[in-house]
């Protein structure tokens, strides 16, 4: 992207130093409130979580990239940048994190940031890895039945990659011409186990000829890069020439999950040569080398966030549990 003005996934003509400072807001806000989450963690104030640093750049651009509240959006559990990108607030996604009351995307039946809120068109159904895949991929069946325009965007690891899932999803997709955008976030491992120990290929993006379809490979921590492959990908889709694979080499800064131990596999100097292409840090210096983000500018973004998430911790804390008596609320029938 340039300064001169871009077309947005929105069809909207908008300055690209604007959308970029917007996407920048979006980045600080995604890695503040994971940040806030991990520590909740730490302290045992809450469970399962599964950090997205590292990952903004690829998730916010894609976002951008396309049409909210008129395309789909199938994540996987790191993808909490990307629910921030779509309008989840961080009260919503606390009360997720703490599982309270009012929680509204499974009513805190199911892990954080599970289920579903269709006013946003996110959809997530399961934990389970790479099931999301077929049922994007159903959804795109539906779109192109309704005869809508919409664009199916199905996040994903390497890991799920290597699915029996996955390879169905894309085979008819593929064969179908179905408008779905395969995006697979790879951080070069699956839980703990590299990259070159789950498959013989280079990259996940080949895979695509098996399929008859375009595969890319993108630096997922270049925001620009992510924005422009992903709306060639859904302009493609949208004229009805089909799916796409765009594969993100992103990083994974922090263990898999609250659960993990990274030491155990990584070391420190891996894991400090890999920050430095902290996503939210280049974003940073591109829009300062710009002259678009100045340090007043950028000390009022950084505020604001830490006061929406300070204002959502302790929304989250003061909330109720769920009544138990409504546990079995949407298992059973009520008539």
């Amino acid at each position: 992207m340039s300064k001169q003005k871009t077309e947005n996934g929105g069809g909207q003509e908008s300055n690209c130093s604007d959308l970029l400072l917007d996407i920048y807001k979006t980045m600080v806000q995604s890695r503040l409130l994971d940040q806030r989450v991990w520590q909740l963690n730490r302290q045992g104030r809450a469970a399962l979580v599964a950090s997205s640093q590292g990952h903004e750049a690829l998730q916010v651009a894609s976002v951008y990239a396309l049409r909210k509240g008129k395309d789909l959006f199938y994540t996987y559990y790191r993808d909490l940048a990307v629910m921030v990108a779509l309008g989840v607030t961080p009260r919503e996604i606390m009360l997720g994190y703490m599982a309270k009351s009012g929680e509204p995307m499974s009513g805190a039946r199911q892990f954080p940031t599970q289920g579903a809120m269709p006013d946003l068109g996110l959809v997530n159904l399961s934990n389970v890895v790479a099931t999301q895949l077929p049922q994007a991929v159903g959804a795109a069946l539906a779109c192109v039945q309704q005869q809508s325009d919409s664009v199916v965007a199905v996040y994903f690891g390497d890991g799920a990659s290597s699915t029996g899932d996955c390879h169905e999803a894309m085979n008819f997709a593929s064969v179908h011409k179905l408008p779905v955008l395969f995006i697979c976030e790879n951080n070069g491992y699956a839980i703990s186990v590299p990259l070159e120990k789950q498959m013989a290929v280079k990259n996940v993006s080949i895979r695509a000829n098996s399929y008859n379809m375009p595969g890319f490979t993108v630096d997922g921590t270049s925001v620009t890069e992510v924005f422009k492959m992903v709306s060639d990908a859904a302009k493609r889709a949208r004229q009805g020439e089909g799916p796409t694979l765009i594969e993100g080499i992103v990083e994974r800064y922090l263990p898999h999950t609250g659960d993990d131990d990274d030491k155990r596999y990584r070391s420190e100097d891996e894991l400090a040569k890999a920050k430095e292409k902290d996503p939210v840090q280049m974003l940073r210096l591109l829009l300062k080398e710009e002259s678009v983000l100045t340090d007043a500018i950028d000390l009022e973004i950084n505020e604001l966030a830490k006061t929406s998430i300070d204002d959502a911790t302790e929304y989250g804390e003061s909330a109720s549990y769920p009544d138990p008596d409504r546990f079995y609320d949407h298992v059973y029938s009520q008539s």
